[in-house]
């Protein structure tokens, strides 16, 4: 019997065969606009549902799909999907941890690199027949702090350290067994220890401002910020404020709270590097998180475990 799989993910259309070749019936829905009528239409159909952190699923739209049994959330945050009540109904939630880490912690170190260096501003102005020879300060042998020390934390340490010579501490609610990098208790002890502060922490209420004014100001006027994880870990008024005022260095930013909208006051600043929540996106990441989705509905309708669940 072949089961239906809503599909509200955008990223990984080029990987989806993946799932038509294991017998999945796939309804595609990429659009608020499509994704009502695709529930309208086949609620009683839908037997799983593929989204990601921001797209999350409703209680509204759980309770209207009556045959609906597991929630496959792509990437590693699961922040919009109703928990509770998919509890209620006693529907699996999986996430992909670690399915696209290595894109992640990629980007990482890319925007680490340009915005330290200035890069993208030394591209510009070298296009427009400029000759600016500006010092920028050496990435090797700085003390990058990460908050939060899951599988994309620990491949962003694993390059910082061995590709750079960085001293790692990480904090995260209780330290990590078998890891060589220092533990701080929270975000605030932890800023004040480090020169780049990187947010590799999940979203969701629980995690909302764990970066606020205080740790900020605790970085200092030479550190820098690092966020791509989700931009509610970070309080971006204060941020604003503090990039402004130069209370600190800069700030690398892949997500913000509106997306696509982008505040105008990032976009002004020389201190900034801006990308468009891309940090997971590359083919092989694509691959990788549909292969994950694939084995934990495989698992889940054989009646085994599933391999990445999300605690309910």
């Amino acid at each position: 019997m072949h089961k239906t799989v809503l599909v509200l993910v955008e990223t990984v259309d080029d990987y989806l065969p993946l799932l038509e070749q294991a017998g999945y019936r796939l309804i595609r829905a990429p659009s608020p606009q499509l994704r009502a009528e695709a529930i309208q239409r086949h609620a009683a159909e839908i037997d799983a549902v593929l989204t990601r952190g921001p797209l999350g699923l409703s209680a509204v739209e759980i309770q209207a799909m009556p045959a609906l049994q597991i929630i496959c959330v792509i990437g590693a945050g699961y922040e919009q999907v109703d928990l509770a009540a998919a509890a209620a109904r006693g529907i699996t939630v999986t996430n992909g941890a670690g399915a696209n880490a290595t894109a992640v912690a990629d980007h990482t170190l890319a925007m680490l690199l340009a915005l330290l260096r200035d890069i993208p501003r030394a591209d510009a102005s070298t296009r427009r027949g400029e000759w600016n020879r500006v010092i920028s300060p050496s990435v090797s042998g700085k003390r990058l702090g990460i908050l939060g020390l899951g599988a994309v934390g620990q491949a962003i340490a694993k390059r910082a350290s061995l590709g750079f010579d960085m001293s790692i501490s990480y904090h995260s609610r209780s330290p990590r067994q078998g890891v060589p990098y220092t533990w701080y208790d929270s975000p605030l002890h932890l800023a004040e220890a480090v020169d780049i502060l990187v947010v590799a922490t999940p979203g969701g209420s629980s995690t909302r401002h764990l970066v606020d004014a205080q740790v900020l100001e605790a970085l200092g006027t030479e550190g820098f910020l690092v966020n791509i994880a989700r931009a509610s870990v970070v309080d971006t008024e204060a941020l604003i404020a503090a990039l402004q005022q130069a209370r600190i260095a800069g700030a690398a930013l892949d997500v913000f709270d509106d997306e696509p909208a982008v505040p105008e006051a990032f976009k002004a600043l020389g201190n900034t590097v801006l990308t468009p929540h891309v940090a997971g996106q590359s083919p092989e990441a694509a691959r990788d998180t549909v292969g994950l989705v694939l084995r934990n509905l495989q698992a889940f309708f054989a009646g085994e475990p599933v391999l990445t669940p999300v605690r309910l």
